[in-house]
């Protein structure tokens, strides 16, 4: 729980700073996705230093995700929504609303409610057609991304951020069905193109428009998926009789989250005028 804690803020901080790198340069031109905007940032030392707390929330994630069941650790994670609005609050100078700063005590209750109820990580074992889905869901995520890379203003940078939380979320259960590094497991592959489309996605998200709002997406998308995942396929389960108390509180820091995407603030000036000087081009971090 700890290390689910820990990766969350290494997350919430990485968010916010590749958002300061990513706006930090020119867009580009042309529609969806720019990929190349990723090659561009990463020559931004705020990038790289978001791109190292990255590296390191991910080996603590790793670590989680192989202790705990896979709702507790995506409610943990969640987190990471209320240190992105506080870090967003110091470093962007964004000022946050007290619909905004009930929302992030709202995420936190829902978490300590979820840690309350939570039970032991599922022992069942994978199967490979499952292996086989997530791999099918990564190549899902490159086509709803290349979507909502043309999408208008603020709805892109939501619809953007969500689709890098389906690919993140994809890493997630692709970690608990890795029993083996081998080139024949497909759950490699899925986390390899999963967790990279999902960089590339956010990156675009936090370089177009808010970077709450984008994080809020990136939040939802690999929170719910994976713990049906691995409630009804993996066996994660609560504590005894307190099935209802993990509902709510999954449900609790699941509305912390929408209300952050709802008031999250609005672009900066030069990200509006980046964005109208673009014609709707999509530009991809870390959640």
């Amino acid at each position: 729980m700890i290390c689910a804690l820990a990766s969350s803020l290494c997350f919430g901080m990485a968010s916010v700073l590749q958002a300061l790198g990513a706006r930090e340069v020119s867009p580009g031109t042309g529609g969806g996705v720019d990929v190349a905007l990723q090659l561009r940032v990463m020559r931004r030392w705020r990038y790289l230093f978001g791109l190292s707390l990255d590296g390191i929330g991910f080996g603590l994630q790793v670590v989680a995700l192989l202790t705990l069941p896979i709702y507790m650790v995506g409610a943990a994670l969640a987190a990471s929504l209320a240190v992105t609005a506080v870090a967003a609050s110091w470093l962007l100078k964004v000022r946050l609303h007290r619909a905004e700063w009930a929302a992030v005590a709202v995420v936190c209750l829902g978490l300590v409610m979820l840690a309350l109820a939570s039970g032991d990580e599922g022992e069942q074992s994978s199967s490979e057609p499952l292996r086989w889905a997530m791999l099918g869901a990564a190549f899902g995520v490159l086509g709803l991304g290349a979507a909502a890379g043309r999408l208008p203003g603020r709805p892109r940078a939501l619809a953007l951020g969500l689709c890098a939380g389906f690919g993140f979320g994809v890493v997630e259960v692709a970690v608990r069905l890795i029993d083996s590094w081998s080139l024949a497991n497909p759950a490699v592959y899925a986390l390899i193109l999963g967790g990279g489309t999902a960089y590339v996605l956010l990156t675009s998200a936090l370089q177009r428009g808010s970077v709450t709002t984008a994080t809020a997406g990136a939040v939802l998308g690999e929170t719910i998926g994976p713990a049906l995942v691995g409630v009804v396929w993996l066996g994660d389960r609560t504590r005894e009789g307190l099935a209802w108390l993990a509902i709510l509180g999954f449900t609790v820091a699941v509305a912390g989250a929408l209300v952050l995407a709802r008031f999250g603030e609005p672009p900066t000036p030069a990200t509006e005028e980046v964005g109208a000087s673009a014609g709707g081009a999509g530009a991809g971090g870390g959640a």
